[in-house]
């Protein structure tokens, strides 16, 4: 099954849904494919009933969805995908926010090597907006190698900083 391009984050289910850091470790295992939830469970180190339960506040909000199931033992195995490749949105939800970030985290400390910049740019609004843009192209356009290769997450983030404006060199 194919899945959206994008998903834009803008209803109250998919606040919901991303305002836990396991939810966002549950998405970022299904970008490598389909996967039930016992194969969910060993890769998270997480129990079945926990995988299980936030399967289903992402499937209500629409954000992953029944790859396909098969016959086995007796019962019916589902496998669960995502159901977009990025997530978009205007809107910031402070809680969904801080479960991303906390789920990064999460990722980038297995990781020996990240890269990760912080950096605060005075920009125009044009400079912005040309900036945005660019970010948006690179990440979208980026090539995806084949299954077998490795897999790397990428963060990008733009966003208006709400601290104090320092004076500029005149002093004002």
């Amino acid at each position: 099954m194919k899945h959206e391009t994008e998903l834009e984050v803008r209803t109250p289910a998919h606040f919901k849904a991303l305002a836990h850091p396991f939810r966002h470790r549950l998405l970022f295992a299904l970008g490598s494919g389909p996967a039930t939830i016992s194969q969910l469970a060993a890769a998270l180190g997480a129990a079945k009933g926990t995988v299980a339960h936030h399967l289903k506040v992402l499937t209500e909000a629409g954000m992953v969805r029944t790859a396909h199931t098969r016959q086995v033992r007796g019962g019916t195995e589902q496998y669960h995908e995502r159901a977009f490749r990025r997530l978009t949105g205007e809107t910031v939800d402070a809680g969904a926010t801080s479960a991303l970030f906390g789920a990064v985290a999460e990722e980038l400390a297995g990781d020996p090597d990240p890269l990760l910049h912080l950096r605060h740019l005075r920009l125009t609004p044009a400079q912005a907006q040309r900036l945005r843009a660019t970010l948006d192209t690179l990440v979208g356009d980026a090539e995806e190698a084949d299954a077998d290769q490795p897999r790397y997450g990428v963060l990008v983030s733009l966003y208006r900083h709400g601290g104090p404006t320092q004076p500029g060199p005149s002093g004002r």
